[in-house]
């Protein structure tokens, strides 16, 4: 039970307590699915950049910076939260970052003189955003029992999935199509486009608080700030040292390294994929995203039970090769529609990738821990990430095809699930 400590991990925490944690899902998605992949990202790149494979290539740049900022960050910052003892100001201090800088993307007019400035945005955004998730989801174990964590987790996504559509359809029918522009936007200079960036911002600002008035935290150790820093590193440290001594749950890190640095890499570049290849308008981008997001938070959602029935690993496996599957097919189609089709097949098994794999963190992270190994946990989502980024930025521009340069997601899907095999589920 939770007490007036905070949250102890592994009892059951109230179900508005549950509720509260998942609905922040809802309320950070807003950003991966209006900026990363289907407004600012497609926006960016037929805008504000030369031509779409310059776009390209610097957005993937952009990303694959960011990805470094986070490798370096998370680890050190969940290690020090582990000794501090709270993950809530740590949650909050970089959710307002990420506020901020999201924010700021209202000032990219559609000129190449805004490249500095929206590259720059992004990059800070993407690292406070993903860094904030160290803390969120060190929470989950505290919250539920470890034979529903599939659940809570699976729930969660699905939330995020359903709040990332209803902000693109606020930003669909609002702002992009309607005519004329609401608040007097002026069109010609794209600020029915940018003011979707205001309206993300906003809408992370005013759902997350249910997380922090209702969930309870983890209990403070009563460290000093200077000692908890310290203490963390010094932890820190040790675990890389001591590596044999975590080897299974390494082993799934390096796993979750090399798939998920493509599964996001489809995220980040589905929306320019969609525009380059298909011609598809920013309208047409903006439906297809709120499609995949129908399908995507159903199947994890759907999947949360699978997970809790059969266990992380055979969810990430059978998920693993349906996405294999099914992006072969999307890049195979030569039609909107074959591309539509296998594009929301694809999308279903996106978010039990995503859910599994943060169930499966925190049943292998040992108590005391959490922060520290959900700190590694991001790296082992970002320390690569440039990788697919620049293969497929830099392959569209050598070969002139966005098509061939979406190859190379295949590879690092493949090759993850080939590591994951030699996981020991607990």
């Amino acid at each position: 039970m939770v007490n007036k400590k905070g949250a102890r991990a592994g009892t059951q925490a109230s179900m508005r307590a549950q509720a509260s944690w998942a609905f922040f899902d809802f309320s950070n998605s807003g950003f991966p699915t209006v900026v990363s992949t289907f407004v600012f990202a497609a926006y960016f790149t037929q805008a504000i950049a030369a031509d779409p494979e310059t776009g390209t290539a610097l957005w993937g740049t952009a990303t694959g910076i960011a990805g470094l900022l986070i490798a370096l960050t998370s680890p050190v910052t969940g290690a020090i939260a582990d000794h501090t003892g709270r993950q809530k100001p740590w949650l909050a201090g970089f959710t307002l970052l990420c506020i901020v800088a999201t924010a700021t993307l209202w000032f990219a007019a559609p000129d190449v003189t805004s490249i500095p400035l929206a590259l720059a945005a992004v990059v800070v955004a993407t690292m406070a955003f993903e860094v904030s998730l160290v803390f969120y989801n060190a929470m989950l174990p505290t919250l539920t029992t470890p034979e529903r964590l599939g659940r809570l987790s699976g729930l969660s996504w699905g939330l995020g999935y359903l709040g990332g559509l209803c902000c693109l359809v606020i930003a669909l029918v609002v702002f992009v199509q309607a005519d004329p522009a609401p608040f007097n936007l002026d069109k010609e200079n794209a600020e029915h486009v940018r003011a979707t960036m205001l309206l993300t911002a906003g809408w992370v600002a005013v759902f997350a608080w249910p997380l922090f008035v209702f969930t309870p935290d983890t209990p403070p150790t009563g460290l000093p700030m200077g000692a908890a820093v310290k203490h963390g590193l010094s932890a820190l440290v040790q675990t890389i040292k001591q590596a044999k001594r975590h080897a299974n749950s390494f082993r799934f890190l390096i796993a979750r390294m090399i798939y998920i640095d493509g599964v996001n890499t489809m995220f980040a570049f589905g929306g320019i994929y969609a525009a380059g290849t298909f011609g598809m308008t920013l309208e047409d981008i903006i439906l297809f995203g709120i499609a995949l997001n129908i399908t995507a938070g159903t199947g994890a959602a759907v999947f949360g039970f699978v997970d809790d029935r059969f266990g992380s690993k055979q969810t990430l496996a059978i998920s693993l090769v349906a996405l294999i599957a099914t992006s072969t097919g999307v890049l195979l189609a030569q039609t909107p529609t074959q591309f539509w089709i296998a594009a929301l097949t694809m999308s279903i098994f996106f978010g039990p990738v995503q859910a599994a794999s943060r169930t499966m963190m925190a049943r292998l992270a040992p108590p005391g821990m959490r922060g520290e190994m959900f700190g590694l946990y991001a790296v082992s989502g970002k320390v690569t990430s440039f990788a697919g980024p620049f293969a497929v930025g830099w392959i569209t521009v050598l070969a002139g095809s966005q098509r061939i340069g979406m190859v190379s997601i295949l590879v690092f899907l493949c090759i993850g699930l080939y590591v994951l095999r030699g996981v020991r589920e607990p």
